[in-house]
């Protein structure tokens, strides 16, 4: 029997030339149980609900309901469900978390200092992505690995650390411009501010429109430095994980 390492080696090996659509299929056929699509709404998460819906594929849809999205998102929420014919099953922060975290660094405490900013990303984000994986085996999302430097060592295919799940980012090596072209072409539901300059979709008061010369995700905590967004990933993988677009 194949340990997940080697399972994981095998499909990231077999993945070159694949498209995304017959990397979904192979990690389906390869395991047996649950798999979790978490999407964020931006454009290639968009681009891979169309591919898993038009494939029929066997996947939950889960999306986290941090109380601090943008409101167009819930309307493209709305319209990619109503497209599709499917459900993204919300998961939420608990709400005793909640009260303490607001209650320890205020409702906007995350501008004030990096240690409110993780603690809101951990009981946002982390915590809601870790019920929304708990029964799965294998997990998918629309992380490129052009978009941050950290991101080009995973692979195609990857052994999720974290949350020790078979992972697969079927865009993986496709660029931005792949991914619009692929859902314009298929009318597929997209973010109405991205139009307007949002590279990246998250939190409503975490995330900006960016210049043409910053990269994509200089919109994500645009108010902290690089050096205190790379300690965030250490002190809090969940949710800079979680965050695919």
């Amino acid at each position: 029997m194949e340990t997940p390492k080697a399972l994981v080696a095998r499909l990231d090996a077999e993945a070159t030339g694949l498209t995304p659509q017959e990397r979904l299929r192979a990690l389906r056929a390869a395991l047996s149980g649950s798999i979790v699509f978490t999407t964020g709404f931006g454009v290639e998460d968009q681009a891979i609900t169309h591919m898993v819906a038009s494939e029929g594929l066997d996947l939950e849809f889960a999306a986290l309901d941090t109380g601090r999205l943008l409101p167009q998102t819930y309307d493209v929420w709305a319209q990619t469900e109503a497209r599709y014919g499917i459900r993204i099953r919300p998961f939420f922060p608990q709400a005793d978390a909640l009260d303490d975290l607001v209650s320890a660094h205020g409702v906007n405490g995350f501008y004030r200092s990096i240690k409110a900013r993780i603690a809101c990303c951990s009981v946002r984000i982390a915590e809601p992505l870790s019920f929304a994986l708990a029964e799965a085996e294998g997990w998918v999302t629309g992380a490129r690995a052009d978009q941050a430097a950290h991101r080009k060592s995973h692979g195609v295919f990857s052994l999720d650390e974290d949350y020790k799940l078979v992972k697969l980012s079927p865009l993986f090596d496709w660029t931005r411009a792949q991914a619009l072209a692929f859902a314009t072409a298929h009318d597929v539901p997209l973010h109405p501010l991205h139009a307007q300059g949002f590279a990246s979709i998250g939190c409503a008061p975490c995330t900006r429109a960016i210049s043409p010369d910053e990269p994509e995700r200089a919109g994500h905590w645009w108010w902290e430095d690089e050096a205190a967004k790379r300690s965030d990933r250490q002190a809090s993988p969940g949710a800079s994980h979680s965050r695919s677009n």
